[in-house]
């Protein structure tokens, strides 16, 4: 009789700041066999446990594909639906477990969203084997360790192997299914609150911690080392810095590595402090790039406001400074404002507008108000904002940017959409008939999902920040942080830590 294995994803990470609602429409959830079709052969870790599990000869179940784009806690309705879904399929019996889960999901009734799921999945299947991949970003929390068997995390920031950490994951799995190998679990949480930026896996600190987890999966004995920066927005007990390895039979072992490369990260801990330039300060590094010898325009990422950490797509500090500042030839997209959309596509391509954009989401967490920016212009192009994703990140995948305009003030083309969209692919842009590349500045809702696609066509590259804040900021002093355990670096400079002393389960 073949293995029965039950294989599911559920993805949220949770920016508890943020003003965007998370109900289950959000997550456009897929259950059963629909599941199945939504992940056979995608770039996910579900799509890699789907392939290992096929290899495996396995009867698959696939209760639940869902992933909803960062936003505020999600809907106590729609957790529980969705993780009813998960602990049925184990219920039924299965041989195995594999879950697809982020690590940093906050919902209204689960503080610990993964932790609470996993512990309900082991009462009722507490020797099954069970597996599972998280975001880089994830908040590992002691409730999560104490119920997963293995644990495997992204190495990329841009998050460019979601599918090679699902294979990792299943074929360990696999192997210990086989008798193959008895995976145990070793954990370190560092009392450090890394800033997002300070996590991208090709610089700095956070380059050397991947590259040391990479080495340690070498040594004999280890079956998986994994380094997760955290999301520090989730304001509750356990965000933060951690590493998980898993070990062949010995604790001891996973412990060791665990603790050596904390400690390293721990004396690097500076390095994971993002300080955020003034605006003006980063608005004229840009315009010496856009001066300089060079194909290609200079990027301005917005990451004050950036989708894929809970942003509105709706701020417009970095647009109104860049146009007082006298900067033309911009490119500028998505902006998300349903009811600019109503008006531009009322008076039609050809047609001209004065409309009030963006700022008309409330930050009311951070108690932040924001005036929109009046423009006027010409609307250029509109389509029903569905394109193909050509990758590397969600290759393959449909775009759904909502009812799309492209609107042109003269000194600005700006992509205005009813939903709100990460800029990963140059599709915002190219499906409005407007060439990117041609440009002087692009300003893109994004910090780092945007990087593989557009820095091969830039010239330079600029980090904005919002000065008066935005709901993704990297300046952690713009929010009201209660819950996080105390004391926590950098907010409190003066913490001590020893990697020696072990992670206990909350």
């Amino acid at each position: 009789m073949p293995l029965k294995i039950v294989v599911a994803r559920l993805n949220h990470e949770t920016n508890t700041f943020s003003p965007i609602p998370t109900p289950l429409e959000a997550f456009a959830p897929q259950w059963g066999a629909s599941a199945f079709l939504d992940q056979q052969g995608a770039r996910t870790a579900m799509g890699g446990f789907l392939d290992v599990a096929a290899a495996l000869g396995a009867d698959i179940v696939t209760p639940l594909a869902a992933m909803a784009s960062p936003s505020a806690a999600v809907a106590a309705d729609a957790y529980t639906l969705m993780c009813d879904a998960i602990v049925r399929a184990v219920e039924d019996g299965c041989d195995a477990i594999m879950l697809d889960l982020h690590g940093a999901m906050v919902a209204e009734n689960a503080e610990d969203g993964e932790g609470v799921l996993l512990e309900r999945i082991r009462k009722i299947a507490p020797r099954t084997p069970l597996c599972v991949a998280l975001d880089l970003h994830g908040n590992v929390t002691g409730k999560m360790v104490a119920n997963a068997d293995i644990m495997v995390s992204f190495k990329t920031y841009p998050h460019i192997d979601m599918y090679e950490t699902g294979a990792h994951a299943g074929r360990l799995l696999a192997e210990m299914l086989q008798g193959q190998c008895r995976p145990l679990l070793g954990w370190r949480q560092l009392p450090l609150l890394a800033a997002t930026l300070a996590s991208n896996t090709s610089l700095s600190a956070m380059q050397r911690a991947v590259q040391a987890a990479k080495a340690a999966e070498t040594e004999a004995g280890v079956l998986a080392v994994s380094v997760l920066a955290g999301f520090p927005l989730s304001d509750f007990r356990d965000a933060g810095m951690s590493v998980v390895v898993v070990a062949d039979n010995d604790a001891a072992l996973a412990d060791r590595v665990a603790a050596r490369i904390a400690g390293s990260i721990w004396d690097e801990r500076a390095d994971f402090v993002y300080d955020s330039k003034p605006l003006v300060q980063s608005l004229a590094n840009a315009r010496e790039m856009a001066a300089a010898a060079g194909q290609g325009p200079v990027l301005l990422l917005d990451h004050s406001d950036n989708v894929m950490s809970g942003g509105t797509c709706n701020t417009m500090d970095v647009l109104e400074a860049v146009l007082a500042a006298g900067m033309s030839d911009i490119g500028v997209g998505p902006v998300s404002d349903p009811e600019a959309v109503a008006e531009l596509m009322a008076v039609g391509v050809g047609g001209r507008a004065t409309i009030r954009l963006g700022n008309k989401v409330a930050l009311l967490a951070q108690g932040i108000e924001k005036t929109p920016l009046t423009l006027s212009g010409t609307v250029l192009a509109i389509s029903d904002g569905r394109f193909q994703v050509t990758g590397p990140i969600y290759t393959g995948s449909a775009m759904q940017m909502g009812k799309s305009v492209l609107f042109d003030t003269g000194e600005a083309q700006i992509v205005v959409t009813e939903e709100r969209v990460e800029p990963y692919d140059l599709g915002v842009f190219t499906s409005l008939g407007l060439d990117p590349a041609g440009k002087t500045y692009l300003i893109l809702k994004s910090r780092m999902y945007c990087r593989p696609v557009f820095v091969p066509i830039s010239k330079g590259l600029e980090e904005c920040d919002s000065d008066s804040g935005g709901p993704t900021s990297s300046n952690f002093k713009l929010f009201p942080i209660r819950n996080v355990r105390r004391p926590v670096y950098p907010l409190d400079l003066d913490t001590s830590w020893q990697a020696g002393k072990l992670s206990m389960p909350a």
